[in-house]
């Protein structure tokens, strides 16, 4: 999160996207996503490994170990498995949850709604989680299958669809939407408040 805060501040300017509803604040959280996930794939392989680990064999003792041993047995390329369906993913993720939230924040700002800043951010993470869910279900699929057989996203998807149907993507969302609002609330907050105590303000220098 701090890199994709940093990396976003960074590319907002270079863009020179206004707060507000302009498509560029879009852009800018779009091109975070090949910096967040070459973070966040080997983060969600490890995860979603180790969830399936603790109710079949349990053999990982922690996420260095789960590391360990699939790099020994796979290689280490394995580590990126799902990477492009989760760059997909957090472009989807990403983009979404700036454009909103600048958009819903000056808005708010401006109306003096009280809670402007986590009402805003916890709308902008709860929407940005529905469009990016169905991803989500296909990148955990491709990670999630054994890691020594291959696995599409294509495949995964038509598997999905054909057992579960189009509403199957969208699977267990409500939880997923219901904590991103709280999450995404908490961080837009500590990240507002931290800009506030070192620079007097995001737009501040």
């Amino acid at each position: 999160n701090t890199v994709n805060f940093t990396a976003y501040s960074f590319l907002h300017q270079y863009y020179e996207a206004e707060r507000g509803w302009d498509w560029r604040n879009g852009l800018a959280g779009l091109s975070v996503a090949p910096i967040a996930s070459s973070v966040s794939t080997i983060e969600n392989l490890v995860k979603t490994q180790m969830q399936l680990d603790n109710v079949t064999r349990q053999q990982y003792k922690n996420s260095l170990h789960c590391v360990r041993t699939i790099t020994e047995k796979h290689g280490p390329i394995v580590v990126y498995r799902g990477h492009v369906i989760n760059t997909v993913r957090e472009a989807a993720f990403i983009s979404t949850y700036f454009f909103v939230y600048e958009g819903l924040r000056k808005r708010l700002v401006e109306e003096r709604v009280p809670g402007s800043i986590p009402i805003a951010g916890g709308i902008a993470g709860a929407i940005s989680w529905t469009v990016s869910f169905p991803l989500d279900c296909i990148r955990a699929g491709v990670q999630g299958t054994d890691l020594s057989r291959r696995a599409s996203s294509l495949g995964i998807l038509k598997k999905l669809v054909s057992e579960r149907g189009i509403l199957g993507l969208y699977s267990g969302v409500a939880p997923s939407i219901v904590r991103a609002f709280l999450v995404s609330g908490s961080r837009f907050s500590a990240y507002e408040g931290a800009l506030w105590l070192l620079r007097g303000g995001r737009d501040a220098w």
